[in-house]
């Protein structure tokens, strides 16, 4: 996993205006470019993202990358320096709407494509926590979109963990009514399903995989 002690800062205070934030030399120039892991760590600083929030982001792109790197062996088309990005940039927004409000991948995704103009990566962020859609089927999962969600959902804070111990945590801390648990139990069957999709396609148990630490626990 690629680190840099920059990942590990925090800006003091509140965000500011987002009027007032300074755009970042280098970023948002080019359309469809693809911002560095240093890149990606200048804006967590600029958006002022959590300590714990940066370590879920560098393990969710850690497994998006191996999930990537997979495919791309395979002979997929794909960016796996891309799927990285989007990994590192995923919960871009989580700290300001946990202060503020609003949805943290809508607003992720609008910051995404105004610094970076990669509409590829911004979709990632979009989409991390919900497609709306019906899955696509064969090779079509091995996208993006699909490796950062899965990615997402097998890390519980900076822990990876199996999606049952992931929902069974959701369940705890946010399941108060019956809209709330449909809702969490939907998104964990759609992750079996994407997990199942990914498996298939990668020729990889990918259940039974911690990704660093050898295979989970039963």
């Amino acid at each position: 996993m690629k680190c840099s002690t920059r990942s590990d800062s925090c800006t003091a205070g509140t965000p500011r205006p987002l009027a007032d934030l300074p755009r970042l030399p280098g970023l948002g120039r080019q359309a469809n470019a693809v911002p560095s892991d240093e890149a990606c760590f200048a804006l967590w600083d600029k958006y002022d993202m959590l300590p714990n929030i940066r370590r879920h982001s560098l393990l969710v792109a850690h497994i998006a990358t191996s999930l990537a790197a997979r495919a791309a062996d395979l002979g997929f088309g794909v960016n796996v320096d891309e799927v990285r990005a989007g990994g590192l940039l995923h919960d871009i927004a989580k700290t300001y709407c946990v202060r503020h409000g609003g949805s943290h991948a809508q607003v992720g995704a609008a910051w995404t494509v105004a610094e970076t103009g990669n509409y590829a990566i911004a979709q990632g962020v979009m989409m991390h926590v919900w497609w709306p859609w019906p899955l696509p089927e064969g090779s079509a999962i091995c996208a993006l979109p699909f490796f950062v969600m899965y990615a997402d959902k097998r890390v519980r804070h900076d822990a990876c963990v199996s999606l049952e111990e992931r929902y069974d945590d959701l369940l705890g801390r946010y399941g108060r009514s019956e809209a709330a648990r449909e809702g969490i139990y939907a998104a964990f069957h759609q992750g079996k399903n994407i997990e199942s999709a990914l498996s298939a396609q990668l020729g990889w148990t990918l259940y039974e995989d911690s990704f660093d630490c050898g295979r989970l626990v039963p």
